[in-house]
């Protein structure tokens, strides 16, 4: 359960439940670009020396599990991830090949809790997103 990494100097362990969504939070995420944003966002996690533990992919939002090492802000990986997914999905799913400036897939922010001896509880909740998400449109179709 407890897994601590080191680096050169340092041993930590440091696991970051993040959730964000797409720009003005649009039902964007599916079907064949669904199937490609766990591979991407893999990719470019392992290009910042992070790994994912753990991800759910909504219709409507991102919920991923993320061991970050200390030598990274928790901002800065997100940034990154974010925004060269955003051009990965521009040049592969929106059929552009340049020209990003002014492109936004994801909006700007994100929530992000750290955590700790917990981790156990938080895989279990990012695995049971897709059932939640069901049974509230299921009772919102009542009102």
């Amino acid at each position: 359960m407890y897994d601590s990494q080191s680096l050169s100097h340092t041993m930590w362990e440091c696991k970051y439940h993040i959730v964000w969504i797409p720009k003005y939070r649009k039902k964007t995420i599916f079907g064949e670009l669904r199937k490609h944003l766990g591979e991407i966002f893999r990719e470019l996690a392992r290009q910042k020396e992070c790994k994912v533990l753990e991800g759910h992919l909504m219709a409507d939002h991102v919920h991923i599990l993320l061991s970050i090492p200390p030598k990274y802000s928790v901002s800065q990986v997100v940034g990154f991830i974010k925004g060269k997914s955003a051009i990965q999905i521009a040049r592969n799913f929106q059929g552009r090949k340049k020209n990003f400036v002014g492109q936004h897939f994801w909006a700007r922010g994100y929530y992000v809790s750290t955590v700790g001896k917990d981790e156990d509880a938080v895989r279990e909740y990012i695995q049971k997103q897709e059932h939640e998400d069901q049974r509230i449109d299921q009772l919102n179709l009542f009102e």
